[in-house]
């Protein structure tokens, strides 16, 4: 009998061998997940200054024109001039610079592996890329390079300006008046034409004038001493160099002129000068016409601390044209009139000058609580007057 016999096939072979439960090994191998690289790094102009926009390119095909090349990986160029991201495929590659469609630079025959960190900068000041530059490209990047140094050291003059002039308005707050004038002292001879800085300067001045004058008559000595008349003559000088030259600028500020009208004034009273104190406040007030009331009613307050009490009661009535809401103003002029009341010899009553009566009264009116009230009512009663207004004693 014959027998016959068969060659199984390859599916067929193996879907039996299966069955009876042969294994078979496996043609196509599983294979091992590749890390990715990192790579990051810094790119810096011809100038020696980050590129600040732009994309870095990574590619392998070296064979193709630029136009056509194809870039797998592309990282942005941040504000920084750093950029960073993930390479996936190890391999040899050629990192490029671009702006827009131009390509600024390249670095050939980057070696990437699986899961590095590799950093990778593109600086254009080295020698190979200079070299490469056209005279007119290397001319242009010289100029820059002047004209960027020259900017960067007037920031960094003016970062110190600012620094300087921070801190001794600090100081004059806190009543470190010497520690103010060395700072403004720096300020205004790096930058002398700068008027805020002569008006800090004098601020910080008129402080350390004020403190000597009240530690004069803690001590009960001469307030009015030439060293600390003199201090008030050098805070003077300061804040008219800072008006000129705010004066002279592009751009005059309305509020710095205002505010250094307004401390000449006082630096000018406390040395004796009340006619030129007068006219400092009026250029204050035509500098800021809104806050002429204030300027008028500071003015008034510091003549009449001053002693001068006539020039303190005209300064006080046109602080009070300007703001008729203004009850210290009233006072003012209450007492600077009130030192030329006169007294009857025969029956010692008091008579006040005119007009003297009503700013007392109007005060009274304006402020029934106010810190001067009882003072006022005071007077008042002391000269034989009735007080009209709603004030009532006891009141604080």
């Amino acid at each position: 009998m014959k027998r016959f016999g068969w060659k199984m096939g390859g599916v067929l072979a193996a879907s039996l061998l299966a069955v009876a439960g042969w294994a078979l090994p496996s043609r196509v191998m599983a294979q091992a997940a590749v890390a990715p690289a990192t790579v990051h790094g810094h790119v810096q102009n011809a100038a020696g200054l980050p590129l600040t926009k732009g994309e870095v390119r990574f590619t392998t095909d070296r064979a193709s024109e630029e136009k056509n090349r194809k870039y797998p990986f592309v990282f942005p160029i941040d504000a920084n001039g750093d950029y960073k991201g993930s390479i996936t495929t190890p391999g040899s590659y050629l990192g490029l610079v671009f702006v827009d469609t131009k390509s600024l630079d390249f670095i050939d025959q980057i070696a990437v592996k699986a899961g590095e960190d590799k950093v990778i900068d593109f600086d254009m000041t080295r020698k190979e890329y200079m070299d490469k530059m056209t005279p007119e490209e290397k001319k242009q990047i010289e100029e820059f390079k002047k004209k960027n140094g020259e900017a960067t050291a007037a920031n960094a003059k003016i970062a110190n300006l600012n620094q300087l002039l921070t801190q001794a308005r600090a100081a004059n707050k806190a009543g470190n008046y010497d520690e103010a004038i060395t700072a403004m002292t720096t300020a205004t001879g790096a930058k002398p034409d700068e008027g805020i800085l002569w008006v800090t300067l004098g601020d910080a001045q008129l402080g350390s004038a004020d403190a000597a004058a009240k530690a004069a008559r803690t001590a009960h000595t001469n307030p009015s001493d030439p060293a600390i008349v003199q201090k008030y003559k050098d805070a003077a000088t300061s804040y008219q160099k800072g008006i000129d030259l705010n004066a002279a600028s592009k751009k005059p500020s309305p509020d710095t002129a205002a505010a250094a009208y307004n401390q000449l004034g006082q630096a000018l009273a406390k040395q004796g000068d009340s006619k030129g104190a007068s006219t400092a406040y009026e250029n204050a007030a035509k500098a800021q016409p809104e806050k002429a009331g204030m300027f008028f009613f500071n003015e008034a307050a510091t003549l009449l601390n001053s002693g001068a009490n006539d020039d303190a009661a005209v300064a006080a009535d046109k602080a009070i044209a300007a703001d008729p809401k203004r009850a210290d103003a009233y006072y003012i002029k209450g007492q600077a009139l009130i030192s030329k009341a006169t007294v009857d010899p025969k029956t010692s009553k008091i008579t006040a000058p005119p007009g003297c009566v009503d700013a007392y009264q109007k005060y009274l009116e304006l402020a029934p609580d106010g810190p001067r009230s009882q003072e006022v009512a005071g007077i008042l009663t002391g000269i034989g007057e009735t007080v009209t207004s709603k004030y009532k004693a006891g009141k604080k």
